[in-house]
């Protein structure tokens, strides 16, 4: 298993085509144009850190992180937004380097913690969160206004 993060002017043929699945796996139609253009404008303006996983040669994961602050901890945090893991790779570890990948960047950076949010049918995805240390949060409710 290797990781590698994506800097901008990176070939992004890879990432677009896991952050597109990752996407369609939400619902979201098929858009690798948009998904490229996304993923270029978040890197060149350093929005967001972007990671590949690589199995025997050939990209299987993607993990799109954004930093942010806390303001009750008076600290950055990181918000673990998109985490993809190939059908074909599932069950090789590849979630659990990411993961590790994302807690080794928090601590790198001070983060006081790391956050995600996953869908609430996505059972697979929750247990290995939690196997992992992630913890359910029981005591805040997320809300979310949409602007459309």
């Amino acid at each position: 298993m290797k990781l590698r993060q994506l800097k901008a002017g990176d070939d992004l043929a890879e990432a677009t085509r896991l952050f597109d699945a990752y996407r369609q796996f939400y619902q979201q139609p098929s858009d690798q144009s948009a998904a490229r253009t996304w993923l270029t404008m978040r890197l060149q303006s350093e929005q967001s850190v972007v990671f590949l996983a690589e199995l025997d040669g050939k990209a299987v994961g993607f993990m799109q992180l954004y930093p942010t602050f806390c303001s009750v901890a008076l600290a950055p945090i990181w918000v673990l937004y998109d985490l993809y893991t190939a059908a074909e790779a599932r069950g090789h570890g590849v979630a659990t380097a990411m993961l590790e990948e994302a807690r080794r960047l928090g601590r790198a950076s001070g983060a006081a913690y790391l956050q995600l949010s996953t869908a609430h049918d996505n059972t697979v995805a929750q247990r290995v969160y939690e196997a992992h240390g992630w913890q359910y949060d029981q005591v805040f409710r997320t809300y979310t206004l949409a602007l459309d």
